[in-house]
């Protein structure tokens, strides 16, 4: 099935659930549900994001941005996932962990501006990698409709171009508690460096940006024809030199470059 007939399917799937609490993180998956949902159900939609420490500014930025360039009623709330037990010690689940709690303060917002579901943006691609947290989904009866349609990655970007969307060719994006390999903890301080240290990649110009915290090491994963351009424009020293101002004793460049799941290669 082409891109779009899926788009026709995923359509047709909203339509049936006749109103919905869209969980909006302003990424490229999310962003064009809830465009779609907004075009399907009109005012019966509201978008949801979570504010938190392991979501940078600029990506809540951004969410506010698209919900304010097509009108989509967009509620703000706070996620606090380092307060949930055993989350910042990391474990194999903790995706599952904040996104439980996640989902069940939208369910309550759902239910609180009577709207019948919860949607959420997980892909078809999904499936393929350790996703901890679609087990949060299945529990709390959230839909997942890029799903039910068979959309992919690809499948959404060609659909998002084509519809006009900016974040067609918006870099993949993940959670800042993504960063940390399981087992080690995750506090406010770790993530700052995190956010910080990619930032100041994004600055530099690079898309697709992952800084890896290995404690005292800062593992940097760019997009293979990005790598490159770290000794073509001379910047490893400067790097280096902001890096060791966060607090990396050493800062090291993944020679594979960036993937998704790398953390899970471990498991």
């Amino acid at each position: 099935m082409d891109a779009s007939n899926k788009l026709e399917k995923l359509k047709l799937c909203i339509k049936s659930y006749e109103s919905a609490v869209v969980a909006f993180s302003g990424g490229v998956d999310s962003s064009f549900l809830l465009k779609v949902a907004s075009e399907v159900l009109g005012n019966n939609v509201l978008a949801v994001t979570a504010r938190s420490e392991a979501f940078p500014e600029r990506e809540y930025n951004e969410a506010v941005e698209f919900t304010g360039k097509y009108g989509i009623r967009h509620l703000i709330i706070t996620s606090e996932e380092l307060d949930i037990e055993g989350f910042s010690q990391n474990p194999e689940n903790r995706c599952y962990l904040c996104k439980h709690e996640l989902f069940s303060k939208i369910n309550d917002i759902a239910k609180k501006e009577k709207l019948k579901f919860v949607f959420e943006g997980s892909n078809h691609d999904d499936l393929k990698d350790f996703r901890p947290g679609l087990k949060a989904v299945e529990e709390l009866k959230v839909v997942s409709p890029l799903r039910e349609a068979g959309l992919t990655k690809d499948d959404i970007r060609i659909l998002s171009r084509e519809m006009g969307l900016d974040t067609w060719n918006k870099p993949s994006f993940a959670c800042l508690s993504s960063r940390f390999p399981y087992g080690q903890s995750i506090t406010r301080e770790k993530l700052y460096m995190v956010d910080k240290a990619e930032q100041y990649l994004i600055d530099l110009g690079f898309r697709q940006v992952r800084v890896r915290h290995h404690g005292e090491i800062a593992r940097i994963e760019l997009s293979p024809d990005e790598i490159g351009q770290v000794f073509q424009r001379n910047l490893s020293e400067d790097i280096y030199t902001y890096f060791k101002s966060l607090g990396f004793t050493y800062t090291s460049l993944d020679l594979k470059g960036y993937r998704t799941g790398s953390m899970n290669e471990t498991l």
